[in-house]
């Protein structure tokens, strides 16, 4: 394997390694952890002048031949900037961790969490293989998972864990169903191949489909309208949780997705309309709704949302200056983003409140990280010089057309970046700024771990603006023109140009700091919008939830009774007339088979059989009629040893007497009555069932031996049984050798089963409880 591949695997190991190391060394130990992150982010760093010459860069090795699998990576400008921002940033959350949850009993579990979530999204974005990113983006949802529902003992932790679960999870399934109709239109597994095969799947009549099925999976991930509503509920997660899976990585996959395809299913009237709309509509109700709120992770939180709006409708308006915009806004909001969530945690941490309301004054107390707060603050506003304004300029130099379709986004797009410019207004001006609030601990500046993150971050997004030829060169273009398909050059830069897209910034600016100074009434007049509409997509959410537990409930009432003889006749009858049906459909009816020459002594046992079949028919109590069972089942065993199967007969003597035996004791310990006094019309139908399922038995045994017999396996078995599994018995050589691994599936069966049933006879009965809260926000 190549290094860059042991590299890509690191952040598992360090995930075993994490809850050891924690143990020990306590919360200073992530000083050492970081340093894998940080090992993967200087490694990947090495591809940045191959990439920005051009370049891709693939490798790996075979995971699974027989599907075409392989564990194989692709290293272009998009995989790799991805990838520098979720081990560049990954690297600094893993520190922060170490400083807010320093007195967690739980850290170390914390910790893995986060490094398995971590090698993940590295490989969502690094994968070449359709199946390795299917597998990597199922993981991302698991872990993402048991980060946000890290806090199980609150309803609220559970509640959203669960419902990121369902709606990742939901959009999962529909990107293995879109993964498999790529695979059937273009018929390749490798993303470096399917990226320059785009006009097969444009032209191929199930291209619809396979853009539904993609959209399906990027929307849900990156909470596109409807599905915004688990990212905002996610923010129940410990803020080190938010920064990272919920401004710079997790919910960027979606769109990641997006841009990764965007050479092969973009360029379509489809795509160019489906995403601006969903985006557009994304970014407005998202900024509206952040409006809202006054916490400071939930106005984090739909910000995102609306970013992941912008970047979605940039990414299907369909010219190259669009996606240049789209690559700026990425890496900008990843910056500002991640800084703004951890300052939010920061206050928190410090002050005991994340309440924006209940703060003010803090920047004496807190100046390092209000210098953060307020570097983030004004790029995430789009003002110069960060690089908030280099992207914000590129956006409305793409967009800025003369079309109705254009101007329609334009304007949307500047209502949407206005409250963008209000809500980090808030956070940079708000908590630090103004009169100095009591809070409900005494407010001062963090530590080392809790700052070096926030200020690291809002200071790159300073410097990259600054050095926007180096950004440009190393970052921009390469990432474009992996998106695009074909070379772009950007050339964004920190200037005053007098143009429309300056026209645009300064109408953005000035709506923006007309609604910061009524922002007590803007939050009012939503509450009061809000409050009018009542019904939003997460009550929907807990609705669909509810009607789906209540419907399982009453499927289970028809088809789990509680009574084994409605489940052995469902699943008789049922079998009965499908091999019926089947063999009719098929042509496969058995002719009326012609009986061999048989001695009388063989006569005799088939006889024997007959009479035990009869005597159970007839049996006057239910002891009589396993008895007779018996006969029938030795009658049928001394049938198989006669025929010159002994090893068969042997196993059929073992089976029925202790059938016999069994089924005797239990009846000594059930309540029963001795004869069975069902109704007529039960009986009636008990046979017809019987009869059907018999005759199945029959007649399906009967065309199968109507086959010409075909010796090659028996052949196989016995000419390697000995040779190969040094056994002479070729029966116990096939169940111990050749189906090895079955036989092991089989007795682990059984011994789980014994182990469920010994735990059920234990347990103490409970009243059983559902323990899904519905509550939970109107938005």
């Amino acid at each position: 394997m190549s290094v860059t591949l042991y590299i890509l695997m690191a952040p598992f190991l360090a995930a075993l390694l994490s809850p050891v190391l924690i143990r020990f060394l306590g919360h200073r130990a992530v000083w050492l952890l970081a340093l894998v992150p940080a090992f993967v982010f200087i490694h990947l760093s090495g591809y940045l002048p191959t990439v920005a010459a051009g370049e891709a860069v693939t490798g790996g090795i075979q995971w699974v031949p027989s599907l075409g699998a392989n564990l194989s990576y692709l290293i272009d400008g998009l995989s790799l900037t991805f990838a520098l921002l979720i081990s560049g940033i990954g690297t600094l959350i893993i520190l922060y961790a170490g400083g807010y949850l320093s007195s967690h009993p739980q850290l170390g579990r914390f910790v893995g969490f986060l490094f398995l979530f971590m090698g993940s999204m590295l490989w969502v974005v690094m994968a070449d293989g359709l199946i390795a990113l299917f597998v990597a983006w199922e993981l991302t949802s698991i872990t993402s998972f048991l980060l946000i529902g890290f806090d199980h003992n609150r309803a609220a932790s559970r509640r959203a864990a669960i419902q990121a679960l369902l709606v990742t999870g939901a959009g999962g399934l529909s990107l293995l169903a879109g993964v498999v109709v790529l695979n059937r239109i273009s018929g390749m597994t490798e993303l470096s191949l399917l990226i320059n095969g785009g006009d097969v799947v444009r032209d191929s009549p199930y291209y619809l489909l396979a853009l539904i099925l993609v959209l399906g999976a990027a929307f849900t991930k990156s909470a596109q309208f409807p599905f915004h509503f688990w990212l905002p509920n996610a923010m129940e997660a410990p803020t080190p949780v938010s920064a990272f899976l919920h401004s710079a990585t997790m919910v960027k996959a979606g769109v990641y997705m997006l841009m990764r395809l965007n050479p092969v299913l973009g360029d379509t009237a489809v795509w160019e309309t489906v995403l601006p709309l969903f985006g557009i509509v994304t970014l407005v109700t998202a900024t509206l709704l952040a409006v809202r709120q006054t916490d400071l992770k939930l106005m984090l939180a739909y910000t995102t949302v609306g970013s992941l709006g912008l970047l979605v409708m940039l990414t299907g308006f369909g010219s190259e200056r669009a996606i240049e915009g789209a690559v700026y806004y990425l890496v900008a909001h990843a910056l500002f983003k991640g800084g703004l969530f951890m300052v939010a945690g920061i206050v928190d941490h410090e002050s005991g409140t994340r309440d924006i309301r209940k703060l003010g004054g803090l920047r004496k107390a807190m100046p390092i990280t209000f210098a953060a707060a307020a570097l983030a603050g004004l790029s995430m506003a789009g003002l110069p010089p960060f690089i908030g304004f280099i992207a914000k300029e590129e956006i409305y130099a793409a967009i800025g057309k003369g079309d109705l379709w254009s101007i329609s986004l334009t304007v949307l797009a500047i209502f949407g970046n206005a409250l963008m410019l209000v809500i980090g207004a808030a956070l940079a001006i708000k908590p630090f700024l103004g009169a100095k609030v009591e809070t409900p601990k005494h407010a001062h500046e963090g530590p080392v771990l809790l700052w070096l993150g926030p200020l690291t971050l809002s200071v790159m997004g300073l410097l990259s603006a600054l050095f926007a030829s180096y950004s440009n060169h190393f970052i921009i273009s390469p990432m474009s023109t992996a998106v695009a398909g074909t070379g772009i050059e950007a050339h964004g830069v920190v200037a005053f140009h007098i143009g429309l897209p300056l026209l645009l910034s300064l109408v953005t600016i000035g709506l923006g700091i007309a609604i910061f100074w009524k922002l007590d009434t803007a939050r009012l007049i939503m509450a009061r919008v809000l409050h009018i509409i009542g019904w939003g997509p997460d009550r929907g959410f807990d609705q669909v939830v509810a009607g789906i537990v209540r419907l399982s409930v009453a499927i289970t009432r028809v088809l789990q009774n509680g009574r084994m003889e409605a489940y052995m006749t469902s699943v008789f009858l049922v079998f009965g007339i499908s091999v019926w049906l089947s063999l009719i459909h098929f042509g496969e009816l058995p002719a009326w088979p012609s009986f061999p020459s048989m001695t009388f002594y063989e006569w005799g046992m088939m006889l024997l059989a007959l009479l035990g079949l009869i005597a159970v028919l007839t049996a006057y109590n239910r002891l009589t009629a396993i008895v007779s069972l018996g006969i029938q089942g030795f009658a049928v065993a001394v049938i198989f040893m006669l025929f010159g199967a002994p090893d068969l007969s042997f196993t059929q003597f073992m089976v029925e007497t202790l059938s016999v035996v069994i089924l005797a004791l239990v009846m000594t310990r059930l309540t029963l009555n001795k004869t069975d006094r069902r109704p007529m019309r039960e009986t009636v139908f008990d046979f017809a069932a019987a009869l059907v399922a018999g005759s199945a038995f029959t007649a399906l045994l009967l065309a199968v031996v109507g086959v010409p017999f075909d010796p090659a396996l028996s052949e196989f078995f016995s000419a390697n049984s000995r040779v190969i599994a040094h056994g002479r018995n070729i029966v116990n050589v096939i169940i111990v050798d050749f189906r090895g691994f079955d036989t092991l599936g089989e007795i682990a069966v059984v011994m789980i089963t014994g182990l469920a049933i010994i735990a059920l006879i234990r347990v103490k009965q409970r009243k059983p409880r559902f323990e899904y809260e519905l509550e939970g926000p109107d938005e």
